[in-house]
C-alpha cells in the first residue's frame, strides 16, 4: 500500500515598503481558482484578507472553512493555510500584509508585547470573520484598502488609524477564543508546524547569538530532527533563514539611516564585517555600499525574493 503523500508547506516572504509598512495586493490579479492545491502555505507578516466575490474554501490547522462576498480573513503569520473557490469560480480578493510590532510599537504601552494572538489558540473556524456578524471588521477593512489604493492627501495618517481601529478589534475577538485546554494546545505543537516557536523567536531577536542546540530546544526537538524538519518546510537551514532575515533589517537601515555599514552589521547580529557583507552579497548580488548607493533612488527597496522560497510575488 503506497504511503500517503505529506503535504508541502510553502513559505511566501512578503518585503514591505520601508516608509509605511503596510503591503497591498489588490485588483483583478487576485483571483483564487477553483483548483485546491496540495500545498499549504504561510507567511512572514500578519495577513488580512477581504473576499469581494463568490465562495470556497480555506483550509487552516487540518480545519476546512467554508468563506463568502463579504468575509474578512485574519491569518497570523507562520500559520499554515490554502485557499480555494467553488467548482467553476474564481473569487475576488484584496489582501493587506503588515507586522503589528513595527507599525505599533509606539501605540501600545510598553507593557504590551504579545501583538499577535498565541499561534497554537488560533481555530480555523475563528479566522473567518462574518460580514453579518462582525460588520465593524468588514467597514474597517475595506476603508483601508480605499485609502491605500486613492492615496488622497494624507490616506497613510488615515490608513494607519483605520489599521490600528481594525487590529485592536481582531484582538479582542481572538481573545475571546484564546481559552483552550493545556492538551489541546500541546496536540498542536505536535503538529506538521513544530518548527513555528522557531520562527516567531527569529523574528523578534535575530540581533542576538543563537546556536542550533538552542533553536532546537525552542521546538522539544533533537538537534538532528530540528534541522531535518526545517528544511523539509522551509527549503533552507535553520542558519541560512537566521542570515537571510538579518539581512533583510540589514536592508531596511542601509536605506533608511545613515549609520555606518560596520554598525548595521553589529545592529543585525553579525560577529564581524567580513561576515556580513560575505552574507550581503551572496544574498543581494551585491556588496552593501553598493546596494546602498542604489537604494538611494525610492524604486528599488529590500528584494522581494530576499529568500528564494516559492510565493505569489
Amino acid at each position: 500500500m503506497p504511503r500517503k503523500k505529506k503535504p508541502v508547506i510553502e513559505y511566501r516572504h512578503y518585503s514591505l515598503p520601508i516608509n509605511f509598512p503596510v503591503l497591498l495586493l489588490s485588483g483583478e490579479r487576485w483571483k483564487i481558482s477553483d483548483i485546491k492545491s496540495e500545498h499549504l502555505h504561510f507567511h512572514n507578516h500578519l495577513e488580512i484578507g477581504i473576499c469581494y466575490s463568490d465562495n470556497g474554501i480555506m483550509e487552516i490547522k487540518g480545519e476546512s472553512v467554508p468563506f463568502k462576498a463579504g468575509d474578512v480573513t485574519f491569518i497570523p503569520r507562520y500559520l499554515p493555510h490554502t485557499t480555494y473557490s467553488s467548482p467553476n469560480t474564481a473569487s475576488l480578493w484584496s489582501y493587506i500584509f503588515f507586522s503589528p510590532e513595527d507599525i505599533f510599537q509606539h501605540s501600545f504601552k510598553s507593557a504590551y508585547s504579545n501583538f499577535e494572538p498565541n499561534l497554537w489558540a488560533v481555530k480555523g473556524m475563528n479566522c473567518v470573520l462574518n460580514k453579518e456578524q462582525h460588520p465593524k471588521v468588514y467597514t474597517l477593512a475595506t476603508s483601508i484598502v480605499e485609502e491605500l489604493q486613492q492615496q488622497n492627501p494624507y490616506y497613510q495618517e488615515s490608513a494607519y488609524g483605520l489599521l490600528l481601529s481594525l487590529y485592536i478589534e481582531l484582538l479582542r475577538i481572538h481573545s475571546r477564543n484564546e481559552l483552550l485546554a493545556d492538551q489541546e494546545i500541546e496536540h498542536s505543537l505536535k503538529g506538521d508546524f513544530v518548527i513555528s516557536p522557531v520562527l516567531e523567536y527569529i523574528t523578534t531577536n535575530y540581533m542576538t547569538p543563537m546556536t542550533i542546540d538552542f533553536l532546537a530546544d525552542l521546538c522539544h526537538l533533537s538537534t538532528t530532527h530540528f534541522r531535518r524538519k526545517f528544511h523539509e518546510i522551509m527549503g533552507t537551514a535553520p542558519l541560512d533563514f537566521l542570515n537571510s532575515t538579518r539581512i533583510e533589517e540589514a536592508c531596511k537601515l542601509l536605506k533608511s539611516t545613515e549609520d555606518s555599514i560596520l554598525s548595521i552589521s553589529e545592529q543585525v547580529g553579525f560577529q564581524s564585517i567580513s561576515s556580513f557583507n560575505r552574507c550581503f552579497s551572496k544574498l543581494m548580488g551585491q556588496s552593501p555600499k553598493e546596494w546602498r548607493k542604489g537604494a538611494q533612488s525610492e524604486a528599488q527597496s529590500a528584494k522581494a525574493s530576499i529568500l528564494e522560497f516559492t510565493g505569489w510575488v
